[in-house]
C-alpha cells in the first residue's frame, strides 16, 4: 500500500476469481485451458485458410481475418492469467499490471465494436450495390476502415484506463472478478464515484451504441433490399451471407450492453462474472465455428488445405 496524506492507495490488487469454489479449480483449469487452445487454434486456422486461398481475398474475408486475429488477442488478455490464478495461491496483480490488462481488454473490445460495424457496412454494400461493390470496397477503403477500428479502440482504451487509474483507491484491494474489469475496479475507488460512473457509462454508451446503431441502420437497408428480390432462392442466398455476422453481433452486443450501460447500484458481481465469461471467453471460441460452418467458401478452402 502507498500512503498519501491521510489516504492509503492500493499498489497491489488481489483478483478473487473463482477462489470461492476451490473444489472446482482443477475442473475449471482444464475447461478454460481447452477453451483457450480451441479459440487460438480455431482462429489461427481461419487466418491460414484466408491467407492461402486466393478465392478468399475479398473485402468480407479481409475483415474476417482482422476479426480472427482480434479474437486471439482478446482471449489472450484474460484466459492465461485466469489459468495461472487457478493453479496459484497468490492471485495478486500490481497496480500497473491491472491497468495494462484493463487497457488491452478495452482496446480489443472497443476495436471489435468498430470492426463489426465495418463488416456491416461491407455487407450493406455487397447486397445493396452488388454491381459496384468491388469498386466501392477497394483495398484502400478496406484498409482505412480496419485501421480506423484499431485506432478508435486504442483511443477509447487509453482514455478509459487513464481516467480510472488516476482516481484514488483506498480500503479493500480485492477485485471480485477474474480480471481487471471496469466495474469491479471502480468499486474500490474512494468516496462518491457518481460522476465518474456517469462519465464511464456515457463513454461506454457512445463506444458501444454508436457502432450498434450503425449496424442496425445497415441491416435495415439490407433487409429492405433483400425483400425486393423476387426469387426465394435469391433472398435466401443474400441473407445467408449476413447470417454469420448477425449471429456474432447479437452474441457480442447482447452481453456488452447489459454489462456496461447501467448504474453501479444494479451490479451483481457474481452475475457479471458469468456474463463477462460469455463475451470474453465464449464468443471468441464461437466465431470460427459460426463463420466456418455457415460458409461454403471457407469450408471448401479448409478442405483443400
Amino acid at each position: 500500500e502507498r500512503t498519501t496524506g491521510n489516504k492509503t492507495s492500493a499498489v497491489v490488487f488481489v483478483i478473487l476469481g473463482f477462489s470461492h469454489r476451490p473444489d472446482m479449480k482443477v475442473i475449471l483449469f482444464i475447461l478454460f485451458l481447452c477453451i483457450y487452445i480451441i479459440t487460438v487454434l480455431g482462429n489461427l486456422i481461419i487466418l491460414l485458410v484466408i491467407n492461402m486461398d486466393p478465392v478468399l481475398h475479398t473485402p468480407m474475408y479481409f475483415f474476417l481475418r482482422n476479426l480472427s486475429f482480434l479474437e486471439i488477442c482478446y482471449t489472450s488478455v484474460t484466459l492465461p492469467r485466469v489459468l495461472v490464478n487457478l493453479l496459484s495461491s497468490d492471485t495478486s496483480i500490481s497496480f500497473a499490471g491491472c491497468a495494462v490488462q484493463m487497457y488491452f481488454f478495452l482496446f480489443f473490445g472497443a476495436t471489435e465494436c468498430c470492426l463489426l460495424a465495418a463488416m456491416a457496412y461491407d455487407r450493406y454494400r455487397a447486397i445493396c450495390n452488388p454491381l459496384h461493390y468491388m469498386d466501392i470496397m477497394n483495398k484502400k477503403v478496406c484498409m482505412q476502415l480496419a485501421a480506423s477500428s484499431w485506432i478508435c479502440g486504442n483511443l477509447v482504451a487509453l482514455g478509459h484506463t487513464t481516467f480510472i487509474f488516476s482516481l484514488p483507491f483506498c480500503g479493500s484491494n480485492v477485485i471480485n472478478h477474474f480480471f481487471c474489469e471496469i466495474q469491479p475496479v471502480l468499486m474500490l475507488v474512494c468516496g462518491d464515484t457518481y460522476w465518474n460512473e456517469l462519465q464511464i457509462i456515457l463513454a461506454a454508451a457512445f463506444v458501444i451504441l454508436m457502432p450498434f446503431l450503425f449496424i442496425l441502420v445497415s441491416y435495415g437497408l439490407i433487409i429492405s433490399s433483400i425483400l425486393k428480390i423476387r426469387s426465394t432462392k435469391g433472398r435466401y442466398k443474400a441473407f445467408s451471407t449476413c447470417f454469420s455476422h448477425l449471429t456474432v453481433v447479437t452474441l457480442f452486443y447482447g452481453t456488452a450492453v447489459f454489462i456496461y450501460i447501467r448504474p453501479k447500484s444494479s451490479y451483481s458481481l457474481d452475475v457479471d462474472k458469468v456474463l463477462s465469461l460469455f463475451y470474453s471467453v465464449v464468443t471468441p471460441i464461437l466465431n470460427p465455428v459460426i463463420y466456418s460452418l455457415r460458409n461454403r467458401e471457407v469450408k471448401g478452402a479448409l478442405f483443400k488445405m
